[in-house]
């Protein structure tokens, strides 16, 4: 009797997102994918960190986020890595998220993606842009953090 492997839930993260943006409102959106990009993304060949979200005719779209495809693709299908990706929302956020964007330094965001129910998701978060000494607090804050940690550490030995 053979085991099905469990792919790991979270597949991508954009983790330069957190110290470039601080976060308003998250939304889980679905993503429109190829036969080849959910195979890839199931061994882990996705990436966000460039990746951001548009709107275009009062819809999501998801650019800049690579599926690398396997080696073991169709010969029958032409991979392209960096396609721009359909997001699915409800049209009510959609048109929330239009009114939001569209004020002075509003950004959507690809937080993750990640697996749901056999059906791959996509974290956007609705944003606002961090300026240089906000960034430079989240350095100090995180070397407090990681500090404080160490003395723990060592105090615990």
């Amino acid at each position: 009797m053979s085991t099905k492997k469990e792919s790991p839930a979270r597949i991508a993260d954009n983790k330069k997102a957190a110290y470039n943006y601080f976060f308003e409102e998250k939304f889980e959106a679905g993503v429109v994918l190829q036969g080849w990009e959910v195979k890839a993304a199931r061994e882990g060949k996705a990436q966000l960190t460039d990746g951001y979200v548009v709107i275009r005719d009062g819809e999501l779209w998801l650019i800049g986020c690579q599926i690398n495809p396997l080696t073991t693709a169709s010969t029958h299908v032409n991979p392209e890595t960096a396609r721009t990706k359909k997001l699915l929302l409800h049209k009510d956020q959609i048109r929330r998220l239009i009114g939001k964007v569209e004020q002075k330094g509003h950004t959507l965001v690809p937080l993750q993606l990640y697996w749901k129910e056999g059906k791959i998701k996509c974290e956007i978060a609705l944003a606002k842009g961090k300026a240089e000494h906000d960034k430079r607090d989240t350095i100090k804050d995180r070397e407090g953090k990681r500090e404080v940690e160490r003395a723990m550490k060592e105090r615990h030995k």
